[in-house]
């Protein structure tokens, strides 16, 4: 999966970052970033999409479900998009990227591998 995350990352100039991660915060792929970064960048997505899912839920007619969140910060951009089943797609740009060229190229590698990003869900496990 990684030459997919760098195929995004080198289409869209100005793509710092590329991380892959489970609804729970486990970094699964990523590129361009350091383990350390990569695993601070999903467990920080953890809790937005978490707080996202609470506001989609606001809404009546809406299925609960988080499909896209962008943040704006001095510096650049950060964007979460589900990818899967319990799979989220984070992205950080400068702030200078093409927002409408990374939001495309984020949903068609979501689309065209969606259904590999998939993380099942933790089952609980008893202590023995």
């Amino acid at each position: 999966m990684d030459w997919m995350l760098e195929e995004l990352a080198s289409s869209v100039p100005q793509t710092r970052n590329v991380v892959v991660l489970s609804s729970d915060g486990l970094c699964m792929a990523q590129f361009g970033t350091e383990n350390d970064t990569a695993d601070r960048l999903a467990a920080a997505c953890a809790g937005l999409q978490s707080l996202s899912a609470a506001i989609a839920s606001e809404f009546p007619r809406g299925d609960g479900r988080m499909k896209l969140v962008v943040v704006e910060v001095d510096g650049g951009f950060f964007y979460l998009m589900a990818a899967g089943a319990g799979a989220y797609l984070a992205v950080l740009a400068d702030d200078d990227v093409d927002a409408g060229l990374i939001g495309q190229r984020m949903r068609d590698l979501v689309a065209r591998i969606g259904q590999h990003l998939s993380s099942p869900p933790r089952a609980d496990r008893q202590a023995p």
